[in-house]
This record gives structure tokens, C-alpha cells and sequence, in this order.
């Protein structure tokens, strides 16, 4: 049983990696369940106090994650249009990897803002805010994978190194 939680549980630290550029997969939150996984082996055990700190990471970057791109739209001037641009567009991006996933929220605030009635101006400042907030969301939570996949690895091959 031990084999499986460690194997489950490295593979769900690697898809959470995969996760942080495809919007489409729960990147942190499936690294964390590896660490979980990993924790109920009895290989590998991380203190309680760890996986509560770990748990408040992961909840706070799931509501950055949704909060950043639209506050970096709000305050280059976005409207509700250019953060449903956003969204649609970090969707359609996902088909046009992998430069459709850094184009595609710049190219869906600038559009939904032109839906919206915005000029051309207004619209490219609030697509630029837009983009800067999915790019820093995006280096959150590639940084918090990494941390998690190190201490995954690291707690599974410690004896090997």
C-alpha cells in the first residue's frame, strides 16, 4: 500500500506542476493532496503543524488566483467586460499553447473591453493589467508546486541522496 500512496502521490505533485500553466487542472491544490497522499505512507510523514501551514498557502493562492487578474484589470481601468475577456480568453489560449496561454487573457481583455464600449486605449491598458495579474498569479503558484515538489522528493528520496 505504502508503493501506491508514494507513486499516487508523486504523480499528483507532478500534474499540480503541470496545473500551474493549464488553468484547466487545480495545480496547488493537487500538489498539496500529494503531500497528503505521501503523509498517510508510512515512508513519509510531515508534522501536523506543516500540513496546516501548507493548507492556509494553498487556500490563499486558490483566492489570489482568481482575485489578481481581475484587481490588475480594475486598476489599469477594466470593467466586468475585460475580466470576462480575461477568462475566456486564458480558456481559448489553452488550444493555442504555448504562447495562447499568455496572449490569450491579454487578447480577451482587450476585446471584452472593446464589446464593452472602451477605446482602443482604455482597452490595451486594462488587457495589460489583466495579463500582469495572470502572470503573477501564474509565478505564485509555480513557486508554491516547486516548494511542494521539493519537499515531496525530497522526503521521498532522502536516503537515496
Amino acid at each position: 500500500m505504502d508503493v501506491f500512496l508514494i507513486v499516487l502521490g508523486l504523480i499528483c505533485v507532478i500534474v499540480g506542476l503541470l496545473g500551474c500553466l493549464l488553468p484547466v487542472l487545480p495545480g496547488v491544490t493537487l500538489s498539496y493532496v500529494g503531500l497528503l497522499l505521501l503523509h498517510f505512507s508510512d515512508r513519509v510523514q510531515f508534522t501536523a503543524q506543516q500540513l496546516i501551514v501548507w493548507l492556509v498557502i494553498v487556500v490563499i493562492i486558490q483566492v489570489l488566483d482568481y482575485i489578481v487578474p481581475m484587481l490588475g484589470s480594475k486598476y489599469s481601468g477594466g470593467t466586468r467586460w475585460g475580466t470576462w475577456g480575461c477568462f475566456i480568453g486564458t480558456i481559448a489560449g489553452l488550444f493555442f499553447l504555448p504562447w495562447g496561454i499568455i496572449a490569450g487573457p491579454f487578447i480577451g481583455a482587450v476585446g471584452g473591453e472593446l464589446l464593452g464600449g472602451k477605446n482602443t486605449g482604455q482597452a490595451l491598458k486594462s488587457g495589460f493589467g489583466s495579463l500582469m495579474g495572470f502572470l503573477f498569479g501564474t509565478v505564485a503558484k509555480c513557486a508554491v508546486c516547486a516548494y511542494f515538489a521539493w519537499k515531496a522528493f525530497g522526503a521521498v528520496f532522502a536516503d537515496k541522496f
